[in-house]
């Protein structure tokens, strides 16, 4: 809509103009540092097709050596093939000719003129394949170049058979951590495997960093350092001419070649995840035939008074239910109905409670739910009504209608022992969305406990044990650890 009405009359800034075209924005940088300009959709599509292109070639001629590995005997036995010199390679590693030469005698050596360098690159994942993967990988999840960097293989916490938690540093503030999509998790277990081999040669103390790879001339063969400028430049160049020959082109829209940024990958990855929330998201549109701008004007303007009435009553209920979370917990710190009554008269009159069901609150656990007491299990605020409320346990915590007493502290205790397992397993950012309004509510609850009554909450926490057996829980909901 902004992107519209800048078209239409102009508007804008040309800071927030680049800001809608989903460029990056910086309103406090430096006026000597420009910031990184992302990569075109088109420059950005014929990178990833380039990595991809590689890593399939790559990948192919590593299972193909590995089955004629399998194949192969002792070369100086059985004869020097293709096959026998994977046998001996695999067992061996790789080495340069002047070292084959030198160990296995000239004739050896003229023999395999031809077949010693193709074996190694086959087997043995070499700079070439190992830059497509970090910049595959670059582009999939965006997070800083010198957290790909810095990857180890144990920074990939596996969160089931198809999710993997990935822990990085970033070097401007601390270690964090991002949930992988399904492709990047592809990706990874195939590095995995294509570097296996690789990754057996070096020594042990240098097994966990990820990107393993075989250099031979610059380093000592097998190395784990970091990728230099340089070798970006020359991959990019190599892959420049390799792709060409095969009708494809790693080149800017003005058709020179790609010029390869690290940096500039994440930018292009955090500008293209703008514009897809803004420009291309599925549910941007009810009908793909349509343009938003369309489908604001007829489905989103409420012209009938029905319509205005349904949008407000929308609005009303959103507001109520903010209303409802801000409201201090009930908590008690006796049993007794007196106090219930002196304490909260307002909330009595506010529930519309008698005095039967007062005394059921607060003198037995005819209407407890996991949490707390509940006032009034089939008033429909968190589903029909009528019906048993269908709320998870945590949602409780913020309901208007829960009231909490001594007797729900072990229950309690076990709720923030599942929070603290939860706050383990996900990143910060997920953590807060699906549990942090509830985890500072039983904080807060809690601490009005432990203020009244010190040794009512150093009783209750003898019987937590900290698992998911104390807790009512879906298979989904459950801790992976």
């Amino acid at each position: 809509m902004v992107a519209a009405l800048d078209r239409d009359a102009s508007v804008l800034t040309p800071e927030v103009r680049a800001l809608v075209a989903g460029r990056h924005f910086n309103p406090q940088r430096r006026r000597d540092k420009r910031p990184s300009v992302p990569y075109t959709e088109g420059e950005w599509q014929r990178l990833q097709q380039a990595c991809r292109t590689i890593i399939r070639a790559t990948f192919a001629e590593h299972r193909a050596a590995l089955a004629a590995a399998e194949r192969g005997r002792d070369p100086r036995a059985q004869g020097w093939s293709f096959d026998n010199l994977g046998w001996l390679l695999r067992r061996q590693g790789p080495v340069t000719w002047t070292a084959f030469g030198r160990e296995h005698g000239s004739a050896a050596g003229k023999a395999c003129v031809e077949l010693l360098p193709k074996a190694c690159a086959a087997l043995f994942v070499d700079t070439n394949a190992a830059l497509a993967y970090r910049l595959l990988l670059g582009t999939y999840i965006g997070i800083v170049p010198d957290g790909i960097e810095a990857l180890g293989v144990e920074d990939l916490d596996w969160a089931g058979d198809a999710t993997i938690l990935l822990g990085y540093l970033k070097g401007r503030t601390t270690q964090e951590s991002v949930t992988l999509n399904r492709r990047s998790v592809r990706l990874l277990e195939q590095w995995l495997e294509h570097s296996s081999p690789t990754r057996n040669l070096v020594a042990p103390d240098a097994r966990a960093m990820l990107w393993t790879r075989y250099a031979p001339g610059r380093y000592d063969d097998v190395v784990t350092v970091p990728f230099t400028s340089g070798q970006v430049a020359e991959w990019a160049e190599r892959g420049h001419q390799a792709l060409t020959a095969a009708n494809l082109a790693l080149v800017a829209d003005d058709g020179s070649p790609l010029r390869l940024d690290r940096r500039r990958i994440r930018t292009t990855f955090t500008s293209l995840r703008d514009r897809n929330s803004w420009f291309g998201s599925s549910r941007s549109t009810v009908d793909p035939n349509h343009t938003p701008a369309i489908e604001g004007d007829s489905y989103l303007t409420a012209t009938t008074p029905a319509q205005r009435d349904a949008v407000e009553t929308i609005i009303e209920n959103s507001q109520a239910d903010l209303l409802r979370k801000a409201q201090p917990p009930m908590v008690l710190s006796t049993e007794a109905t007196t106090e219930l009554a002196q304490r909260f008269p307002d909330a009595i009159r506010a529930m519309g409670l008698d005095n039967a069901t007062v005394t059921e609150l607060v003198g037995t656990a005819n209407r407890d739910v996991f949490v707390a007491a509940c006032a009034d299990q089939l008033s429909g605020l968190h589903g029909p009504v009528g019906k048993p409320c269908p709320a998870r346990p945590w949602v409780c915590l913020l309901c208007p209608l829960a009231i909490f007493t001594p007797r729900h502290a072990v229950n309690l205790l076990w709720m923030q022992a599942f929070f603290a397992r939860q706050w383990q397993q996900l990143p910060s950012a997920q953590f807060m969305v699906l549990f942090g309004p509830y985890a500072q509510r039983i904080d807060t609850v809690l601490a009005a406990f432990r203020d009244r009554d010190p040794a009512l909450l150093a009783r209750a926490a003898r019987d937590v044990a900290d698992t998911d057996a104390e807790l009512p829980l879906l298979p989904e909901e459950r801790t992976t650890s």
